[in-house]
């Protein structure tokens, strides 16, 4: 009996001492420790969109007929009341078809009587589009020219963002094309009616370059990314150390034993990554942020996994 007891003694103590040695470990914490540091913080929404015209402007002839001559080309901007191309209507055509049978002398006669109609440009923009060559017949439904008074990136903001971005916002836009190009950009619009693509509801924001290069080309794809806000030499810390209980905000400071010390503190602006602190913690204060340790055991007890012991 004395036997059994020691025997059933031995197996408590070498089952509880690994649990208690396994619990301490499960519970013990370990930090992270990071300064609190004085820098820039600068808020901002990234969004993509796509370059169009602003206004997009097919010009068309008053009647049918021939293109005598066309005086631009695709990519040049032009003033409005600017002289596009030169025309004849189907009847100018035959007629001055039917002096030149007769004689260079007969055509210029003509040509002089009846002069081509001019084209002009109705307003102040580039050539996007030459449709057109001369010689070429047309009707009045054809687009000769197509013109654009200045190129936009229409971005998409989710609707989450949309209450942070104002017109006159200054913005960023980076093109796909040129990646290590930045033209600097505001804010020219907010669309008032939403957009809804596989249940995600988005604003379309018309960004406008201050400066419009020549390698911005319209349906490229742009990355714009508005400034929300900016604070220069403000306290930081990584958004990973504030902690959240009950409605207030608190840092684990490191004490003078080692041990960390629950301190309250007041936050401002993030950028996601960087937290402004208003106060409770000063330039060089050491921050504990605590770090979960990983428990080996896990991969036995997660029902799912591979390296789980099953029963024979």
């Amino acid at each position: 009996m004395k036997k059994k007891l020691i025997i059933v003694a031995v197996l408590i103590v070498a089952v509880t001492v690994p649990f208690l040695l396994y619990k301490k470990k499960a519970n013990g914490e370990e930090y992270k420790k990071v300064k609190v540091t004085v820098g820039d913080l600068k808020v901002t929404i990234l969004s993509t969109g796509t370059v169009e015209p602003e206004n997009r402007l097919e010009i068309k002839a008053p009647v049918a007929g021939r293109v005598e001559s066309v005086l631009v080309k695709e990519g040049q901007k032009v003033k409005r009341g600017q002289v596009l191309a030169m025309i004849s209507s189907t009847e100018r055509a035959a007629l001055i078809d039917a002096a030149r049978a007769r004689g260079e002398e007969e055509r210029k006669k003509w040509e002089d009587y009846y002069k081509a109609i001019p084209i002009y440009a109705p307003i102040s923009g580039t050539i996007i589009l030459r449709n057109v060559e001369p010689g070429q017949s047309f009707t009045s439904s054809d687009a000769i020219l197509v013109m654009s008074d200045r190129l936009t990136v229409k971005a998409q903001v989710d609707e989450t963002d949309i209450a942070k971005v104002k017109v006159g916002q200054s913005a960023e836009i980076i093109l796909d094309a040129y990646s290590d190009k930045v033209i600097p950009a505001g804010v020219d619009k907010i669309a008032y009616d939403a957009k809804t693509v596989n249940n995600v509801t988005t604003y379309i924001v018309d960004v406008l370059p201050v400066n419009t290069p020549d390698f911005m080309l319209s349906g490229m794809t742009a990355n714009v990314t508005f400034s929300v806000d900016s604070r220069k030499a403000v306290l930081l810390l990584p958004t990973e150390a504030i902690r959240n209980k009950d409605d207030h905000f608190y840092v684990f400071l490191a004490g003078k034993n080692g041990k960390p010390v629950e301190t309250n503190v007041n936050t401002g602006a993030s950028d996601g990554k960087n937290i402004q602190v208003v106060s409770g913690v000063s330039e060089g204060d050491t921050v504990l942020i605590p770090v979960a340790k990983k428990n080996n055991s896990s991969k036995t007890n997660n029902p799912f996994s591979p390296f789980r012991r099953r029963n024979k």
